[in-house]
């Protein structure tokens, strides 16, 4: 066969050979017995006389001879290169079918020769004994068959030269070739299944011992009573103890032990082993000493063939990062990362549980809700990181001062919650509140600055009535408001009265933005005068909203709230061009001046939109004059000193609003181009009373805008008195009520059409108290007679009465309010009926004529205003 055949290619053919070479010294051993039983037998005897038979039998000993030296040699024999077993193999081959061949041809050469039959059985005893020898040696009968039958037909044919025998020897031979290439076939086959399984096998050993030394798993085993015979190495080397030693022990001691809710895990887990029943992804804590380790574990029961229970088999998982991931996770979404205090989804929560018991039922509890005064400064001025420590140092302080008492939480930016169970004392509340107003009213040390702010509160507490959180959350909201509106750093309680405050602003918003679309705002004009010339310079525009059901609404009602809901934006746009427009009608001689809120600064469009509002009228940029208030300069940012540059590039005016009200820092006069500055009212009114600071202020400031080559407009005159001393003191402009009131524009154009832009001083001549109207019978006694009178208005220090005629300045009176009020005064001036007297001394009007009448007049007053 030649030596590129596949079938001395295939291990399992070489194998077949090998184990008929190994067991061929039988075939030997059975072929000498029968040559020598041929040989002395009685009737065998003549064999060798016919040296033909027996020199062919002969022949084929040497074969079997050293097939038989060569099996005996692969015994035990060390391993043998491929190329040379196949060599040895090809051999084999040719030794067995030459053995068989000589033996085949002797014993039917017998046939040939007179008496020839023992001899014939005799080698026939020995094919069929070489026959069964070869057949047990590979448990393979049919090519066995066919071989030792092809070798003996073409043995026969050699022995008696017939050509049948050795057409059926090639026969044989053809199909053993045959048989034999299946049968490797399928031995190939059932080989290659066989490899592939353990090469699989051990692909998934190196896989799990990839995956336990990559510490992404681990496994284990135990025995039926639970004792552990097998656990990745990884596992005890966390333990820290040799595998030897964890290698027995139960499985449950690797598992730490808890108490409380927790241990439900580790009794499912003793459940299963004991019942014999699958677990899965169970969350234990590893029994790792000095370590928190967490596992997720899986197990099921394994059995053997006969369907014994043999123990347990599983696998499990570290679960350490996730458990950590899950708590910062957890910690992230109920805590603030800044402060460390509840967040407001936390304190949400606590607030639900603490307004009602453990049986569901309501029970009291307060919330405060605090704001800090003064921190968007503290961001602002010294930066976000400085803010942060600020926060970080309040929470302290609130921590500290609740105590045990109550729950801290942050909402967000500085607004913190406060939530107490169990109190709705008002006493105690109101303690709580003022101890955190006080120690937040402390400086705080902040990276060697000294940082100062406030804080405002808000309390609402429910008293066990079944206020939801909700509610009593949107009740501290007010509370807190209305400490705001009451000038910041104190506490107020909640009062229905607020929320009707709130549903009436709610109310005002929502019309306020439907009022630029049903044309319900309005711009009035005041004059602006030259002290100097009394000429009208320009005016200020003025905003007012008469409402379609509630009348005129006052600005001091709807520009905080349009301030608050962003609405000033839009409104600011209008007036803008509003203005622009009206200063196109006035001519180029005068200017308009129009506020600007600190919302409006903010906005960058702000420069666009003047331009364009300008463009659009036609006018010069300098007729338009840009009012800022003081309160802007709380952000001195380089995006605010930026605005002021751009505001200026645009060509228009920019005054300071409402001077020595608000910041009052001097620093910023030189960083913002200012042309003008506006005194406040506040210092006007009454400046020319001798006992007033506020002449002395006036001039400060005077003195100031002089120096800096600024214009300067006194707000708020009122009074000849109040005009003459603005005008001493060099106040180039004055704006109030003695050069004329907020007028429309076609008021405006008529004013300027008959004056000829020039404007006249008309009012009183100094200034006097608020007098409050009223309508009330006395008695007045005076040179021992009694009159009856009636009292129009008054203040503390006189009153205006009717009912007496010709009455001489001078005449002192007792005006008699009941029997235990009277009071003495003198007259001061008489026409007609009419009396304006003096009181002797300043008089308490509450105490005179009762707080409910003069609340009541008081209130008609402000009507009428």
């Amino acid at each position: 066969m030649p030596p590129g055949d596949p079938l001395f290619d295939s291990p399992e053919f070489i194998a077949h050979l090998m184990r008929v070479a190994k067991l061929w010294h039988y075939v030997l051993v059975g072929r000498v017995m029968a040559f020598v039983a041929l040989a002395f037998l009685p009737g065998l005897a003549g064999f060798f006389d016919r040296p033909g038979q027996w020199l062919v039998m002969a022949a084929g000993l040497p074969c079997d001879l050293v097939l038989t030296v060569i099996g005996q040699a692969m015994r035990g024999s060390r391993p043998i290169a491929h190329e040379r077993v196949r060599l040895l193999a090809m051999l084999c081959l040719a030794l067995i079918a030459l053995g068989t061949l000589c033996s085949a041809a002797a014993m039917f050469g017998a046939l040939a020769v007179p008496d020839g039959g023992p001899y014939f059985d005799a080698f026939t005893a020995i094919q069929i004994g070489s026959l069964l020898v070869a057949a047990s040696a590979a448990a393979i009968v049919r090519p066995v068959f066919f071989a030792f039958a092809g070798a003996t037909a073409l043995g026969g044919a050699i022995g008696v030269a017939s050509w049948p025998f050795a057409v059926a020897g090639f026969v044989f031979l053809g199909l053993l070739i045959v048989m034999m290439r299946e049968d490797i076939r399928h031995q190939r086959r059932a080989t290659r299944t066989a490899r592939t399984r353990v090469s699989d096998q051990q692909r998934a050993l190196n896989l799990m011992r990839d995956f336990e030394r990559a510490g992404r798993g681990w496994f284990w085993e135990t025995d039926r009573n639970g004792r552990l015979v097998y656990i990745s190495p990884t596992v005890a080397a966390r333990l820290e103890l040799p595998l030897a030693d964890v290698l027995g022990q139960p499985f449950t001691d690797i598992i730490r032990k808890r108490i409380g809710n927790d241990e439900n895990e580790e009794r499912t887990l003793g459940f299963s082993l004991s019942s014999r029943t699958p677990f899965k992804e169970l969350t234990v804590q590893a029994a790792v000493p000095g370590e928190e380790r967490w596992w997720s574990i899986s197990g099921h029961p394994i059995s053997n063939e006969l369907g014994n229970f043999q123990g347990f088999r599983g696998s499990g998982t570290d679960l350490t990062d996730k458990k950590r991931s899950e708590r910062e996770i957890n910690q992230l979404a109920r805590y603030d990362t800044l402060t460390g205090l509840a967040n407001r989804r936390h304190i949400t929560d606590l607030l639900e549980r603490a307004l009602k018991s453990h049986s569901g039922q309501p029970q009291p509890c307060a919330l405060l809700l605090m704001d800090l005064d003064r921190f968007k400064a503290v961001n602002d001025t010294l930066g976000h990181p400085v803010g942060d420590q600020l926060l970080q140092q309040v929470a302290g302080r609130l921590t500290q001062i609740v105590g045990d008492k109550g729950q801290v939480g942050r909402l967000g930016g500085d607004e913190f919650q406060i939530v107490v169970p169990q109190m709705a004392q008002p006493e105690k509340l109101a303690g709580i509140a003022n101890a955190i107003i006080l120690s937040l009213a402390k400086p705080f040390a902040i990276e060697g600055e000294q940082v100062r702010i406030g804080s405002s509160i808000g309390i609402a507490v429910s008293d066990g009535q079944g206020v939801s959180a909700s509610a009593l959350v949107r009740n501290a909201d007010l509370a807190l408001y209305a400490a705001k509106d009451a000038g910041r750093g104190v506490y107020r309680f909640y009062a229905d009265a607020m929320h009707n405050q709130a549903s009436e602003r709610k109310a005002i918003e929502d019309a306020l933005r439907d009022a630029l679309a049903k044309d319900e705002l309005r711009l009035l004009y005041q004059p602006i005068v030259d002290v100097g010339s009394e000429r009208i310079s320009g005016f200020e525009a003025l905003i007012r909203w008469h409402h379609a059901s509630e009348g005129l609404i006052s600005p001091s009602k709807f520009i905080p709230i349009a301030e608050e809901s962003n609405l000033i934006v839009p409104i600011g746009e209008w007036i803008i061009r509003s203005a622009c427009a009206a200063i196109a009608h006035l001519g180029p001689g005068y200017r308009v001046a129009v506020n600007v809120s600190p919302r409006q600064f903010a906005n960058e469009k702000l420069p666009a939109t003047i331009i364009s509002a300008v463009s659009a009228a036609g006018i010069r940029p300098e007729q338009l004059e840009l009012e800022i208030t003081e309160g802007v300069f709380l952000d001195e940012s380089p995006e605010n000193l930026e605005m002021f540059q751009k505001l200026k590039r645009t060509g228009v005016r920019l005054a300071l609003d409402d001077f020595g009200t608000g910041y009052s820092a001097l620093g910023y006069l030189k960083k913002a181009p200012f042309d003008k500055i506006k005194i406040d009212q506040s210092f006007v009114l009454g400046a020319a009373d001798p006992s007033s600071m506020n002449a002395a202020i006036i001039s400060s400031i005077v003195g100031l805008a002089t120096a800096l080559k600024m214009e300067t407009t006194a707000e708020g005159v009122e009074t000849h008195d109040d005009l003459a001393l603005i005008r001493g003191l060099g106040c180039s402009h004055v704006q109030g009520y003695i050069y004329g009131k907020p007028m429309d524009l076609v008021e405006v154009l008529a004013l300027l059409r008959e004056g000829g832009g020039r404007a006249v001083a008309h009012g009183y001549k100094s200034s006097r108290e608020a007098r409050l109207t009223t309508f009330r019978t006395i008695q007045i006694g005076s040179g021992g007679y009694r009159y009856e009178a009636i009292i129009r208005n008054m203040s503390s220090r006189g009153a205006l009465i009717e009912g007496l005629w010709n009455v001489p300045p001078g005449t002192p009176l007792t005006l008699e309010f009941g029997p235990d009020h009277s009071l003495d005064a003198e007259a001061r001036w008489s026409a007609g009926n009419r009396v304006g007297v003096q009181f002797a001394v300043a008089v308490d009007i509450d105490a005179l004529i009762g707080p409910k009448i003069a609340a009541a007049a008081r209130g008609r007053i402000r009507r009428a205003a």
